[in-house]
């Protein structure tokens, strides 16, 4: 198995919708996320924030269900192909990317986030 090159502990990931091929999400793996999701089929991330991994959907179940992990020719980013739950953005929205510079909005809402995470 090829591996990622960790700079700082940490490789980005994106994630791509295995089926439409819309770009869900970026986010940040250590090795022990990698690992997790290579060997659950389940997407895990890293959070800086909060200095722990997380399993998407962990709160939300809009979890992410890998079909395929590709890696860049530098070996400096991974590419998650998932099929996603739902929605993939914490906003509601099913990518994180859907808005433009100019501020029009541009996906589309799959779920309140009132009723999803807890206040």
């Amino acid at each position: 198995m090829i591996e990622p090159i960790f700079k700082d502990g940490l490789v980005p990931a994106i994630a791509q919708d295995f089926n439409t091929r819309e770009v869900l999400m970026f986010a940040y793996m250590n090795r022990e996320a990698f690992e997790l999701t290579v060997s659950t089929g389940m997407a895990h991330y890293f959070s800086r924030s909060r200095g722990k991994i997380w399993k998407k959907g962990e709160t939300s179940g809009h979890v992410q269900k890998v079909r395929e992990i590709r890696i860049d020719c530098d070996r400096d980013c991974v590419l998650l192909l998932v099929e996603q739950d739902t929605a993939a953005c914490h906003t509601g929205y099913i990518s994180c990317f859907y808005r433009t510079v100019q501020g029009d909005i541009v996906g589309t809402k799959a779920f309140n986030p009132e009723d999803v995470y807890p206040a």
